[in-house]
C-alpha cells in the first residue's frame, strides 16, 4: 500500500507542477510562492481546528521546523536552474540528488530513520537509475546543475524532518508546519527577490479559479509524505514518485500538448526497470 501512496505522490506532483505554473504565468514565481503558500496554510489550518488538535503542542528540536523552510529553497533552486538547462535536465538532476541523499540516509539511519544498508544486488538497478538519468540530460551548465542537484537532496531533507516532526506531533500539525514556516520564508524571498513582480501584479482575481488548487494538492503531497517516509526506504520513495511523476507528466503533456518527450519517457522506463529489478531482488534475499 506505501509503495502505491509513493506512486500517488508522484502523480500530485505533477499536477501541482502544472497548476502552480499557471498561478506563476498570472503573478510570477515569488507572489506565486506566497500564495501557494497561503492557500495550504488555510487548508491545514482547518483540518487541524476540525481535528482540535494542537497547533504547538510543545517544543521539539529546532530542526523539524525546517522542512517548509527547505521546501522554499528548493523552488528558489529550481526557478534559478529554469532557462539555464532544459526541465528534464532539472528533473534528472534532482532525482540524482534525492538518490544520493536517499542512499545515504538509509545507509546510516539519518535522523533517526531506519537503515536500510546498501547491498551489491542492488548495483544492476543503481546503473539503470544512472542510465535514465544521463538519457534526460542534455545540456551542461555548471553552477544550474550543481544548484539541481542540490535541489534534489533539499526535498529528501524536507520530507524526511517533516515526517520525523510528525512523529512527535501528528501528520496534520506536521504539515501545518512545513506551510507555516514555508510562508514566513517565501514572504521574505519575495521582499528580497521579488519587488519587481510585486509592482506588476494585479490584486484582481483569476477567472481560472483553478491555478489557485497548487496550495491544496501541496498539502496531499506533504500528508502523504508524512505517512509514507518512516514505513520505506528513502532510495525507493525517491524512485516511487519519480516514476508516478515522468509517466503522468507524459500523459498530461500528451493529452495537453500533444507532443511527448521521448527522453523523458526513456529515462523514466530504465528507472522503473532498475526499481522493480531492486524491489523483486530485495524480496528474494528476504525469502533467502
Amino acid at each position: 500500500m506505501f509503495y502505491l501512496l509513493s506512486l500517488l505522490m508522484g502523480i500530485l506532483i505533477t499536477v501541482m507542477v502544472a497548476v502552480n505554473g499557471g498561478l506563476t504565468t498570472e503573478y510570477g514565481v515569488y507572489p506565486a510562492t506566497v500564495i501557494i503558500h497561503v492557500v495550504g496554510l488555510v487548508l491545514i489550518s482547518s483540518v487541524v481546528l476540525a481535528k482540535r488538535e494542537k497547533f504547538f503542542p510543545g517544543r521539539f528540536a529546532w530542526f523539524l521546523y525546517l522542512g517548509g523552510a527547505i521546501g522554499v529553497l528548493t523552488s528558489v533552486f529550481n526557478n534559478y536552474s529554469f532557462g539555464r538547462i532544459s526541465v528534464s535536465a532539472i528533473l534528472a538532476l534532482g532525482l540524482f540528488g534525492q538518490s544520493v541523499a536517499g542512499l545515504v540516509i538509509d545507509q546510516y539511519g539519518l535522523f533517526g530513520m531506519q537503515k536500510h544498508p546498501f547491498t551489491r544486488h542492488k548495483i544492476i538497478g543503481l546503473l539503470l537509475l544512472i542510465a535514465g538519468i544521463a538519457s534526460m540530460v542534455n545540456a551542461f551548465e555548471v553552477v544550474a546543475v550543481v544548484v539541481s542537484f542540490i535541489a534534489g537532496i533539499n526535498i529528501v531533507l524536507s520530507r524526511t524532518l517533516n515526517a520525523k516532526l510528525s512523529d512527535v506531533t501528528s501528520v496534520r500539525v506536521s504539515t501545518f508546519y512545513n506551510y507555516f514556516v514555508g510562508l514566513i520564508l517565501s514572504v521574505l524571498v519575495l521582499a528580497v527577490l521579488g519587488r519587481g513582480e510585486i509592482a506588476a501584479v494585479e490584486l484582481a482575481l483569476s477567472p481560472r479559479w483553478y491555478i489557485y488548487l497548487g496550495g491544496v494538492l501541496g498539502v496531499g503531497v506533504v500528508l502523504l509524505g508524512n505517512i509514507v517516509v518512516v514505513r520505506i526506504s528513502a532510495f525507493y520513495l525517491t524512485l516511487l514518485i519519480f516514476v508516478g511523476q515522468v509517466f503522468s507528466g507524459v500523459i498530461i503533456d500528451a493529452v495537453l500538448a500533444q507532443s511527448l518527450s521521448g527522453r523523458n519517457l526513456i529515462g523514466g522506463v530504465l528507472v522503473a526497470s532498475g526499481l522493480c529489478i531492486n524491489l523483486v531482488l530485495d524480496r528474494d534475499a528476504r525469502r533467502g
